[in-house]
């Protein structure tokens, strides 16, 4: 008898268990209602501005676009610029290709028609991508403060330690790993409900903006996405301070004054450029985080744009300007040019 009331109460049991996961598939299910995300853009924007505000995004796109791709093209045609220093540069211009154009198109539809509506899958795509040559990029800077800390403390050693091959297997690996950190975040973020608002408090989908608009408790979800955005940030922004303090100690100890200028000439725009990466981004991504930093909504997107956006549209004119050998590349091709259209303006003539 006992056998036969153990049968019943499993039975019972199994089919309650069954009913309440079911429940809870329906309950997910219906929860997660949104199926499109709108991308604000700055909330305090008036109409009116739309237009300008569309037209200066996009001015920057194109800018960003035409300067980075002239320095691709530059390093695939000049074979005298196949050196480590180059590499990195031509991955710095791809990464930042790469992130505007995942990053500018949808918000400046936005403004310029009204349309910032983005499909919630589309959504993670592109947060995905954002994430990823934001990691990509801090990978690729600390690259680059290795390669002056061995160029300048290291001098007679350094066309053996860094050679083209060693710095393609970095810049390669620097490509792959970069993915690692934002899938760990988007995982986080996929797990969760998203039942309304839809509405994208940024000019593009982005962890935070995305987790705050989610129907559950997201303190974990955050707690996880800052502590592996903290450890791409300073993990690598840590190395990049301790090579530019060995740069300075031996760049003192040149006796040359000349030398020391031309070395500090080389570095101090590269630790400008850096700066401006890590210090907002470490203020946007600890505001929530910390209590003492407080912003406000259009503060951070202001930062955000600010931090995303310089540097990839100041980079190519750098370097173009800094670089000697760049310099005479386009000089040389200015006056290639000029020869050209010269003698194509006289056999018109003779015709």
């Amino acid at each position: 008898m006992s056998c036969v009331k153990g049968r019943y109460i499993w039975f019972f049991c199994k089919q309650m268990l069954t009913v309440c996961f079911s429940m809870s598939q329906a309950n997910a299910t219906a929860a997660s209602v949104v199926t499109e995300f709108f991308i604000v853009g700055f909330p305090g924007l008036l109409p009116k501005y739309y237009s300008l505000m569309a037209a200066f995004l996009f001015c920057i796109y194109i800018a960003v676009i035409t300067g980075n791709s002239l320095i691709v093209v530059l390093f695939v045609t000049e074979r005298s610029l196949f050196k480590p220093m180059y590499i990195i540069m031509l991955s710095l211009s791809l990464s930042d290709i790469g992130f505007c154009t995942v990053a500018l198109p949808k918000v400046i539809s936005r403004y310029w028609f009204n349309d910032g509506y983005i499909t919630f899958y589309v959504c993670l795509f592109q947060r995905q991508l954002i994430h990823y040559f934001g990691t990509l990029n801090s990978l690729i800077m600390m690259i680059m403060a290795l390669d002056r800390y061995l160029a300048i403390c290291y001098p007679l050693r350094y066309l053996v330690l860094m050679t083209n091959r060693t710095m393609r297997l970095l810049i390669g690996l620097s490509w792959v790993t970069a993915m690692i950190a934002p899938t760990i975040s988007l995982m986080q973020t996929v797990k969760l409900p998203f039942c309304g608002p839809n509405m994208i408090a940024n000019c593009f989908c982005d962890s935070t903006s995305m987790n705050q608009l989610a129907c559950a408790d997201v303190s974990q979800s955050n707690l996880i996405s800052y502590g592996v955005a903290m450890f791409v940030l300073l993990v690598p922004f840590s190395f990049i301070i301790f090579s530019y303090v060995c740069i300075l100690v031996s760049v003192l100890q040149i006796a040359n004054a000349q030398g020391r200028m031309k070395a500090f000439s080389t570095c101090a725009t590269q630790l400008t450029i850096i700066i401006i990466y890590y210090v907002p981004r470490f203020v946007v991504y600890s505001s929530s985080n910390i209590p003492n930093i407080q912003i406000n909504s259009s503060q951070r997107i202001a930062l955000v744009m600010f931090y995303s956006l310089l540097p990839p549209l100041v980079n190519p004119f750098i370097y173009c300007i800094r670089i000697k050998e760049v310099r005479q590349f386009f000089l040389k091709w200015c006056v290639q040019r000029d020869r050209m259209s010269l003698k194509v303006h006289r056999l018109t003539i003779s015709k």
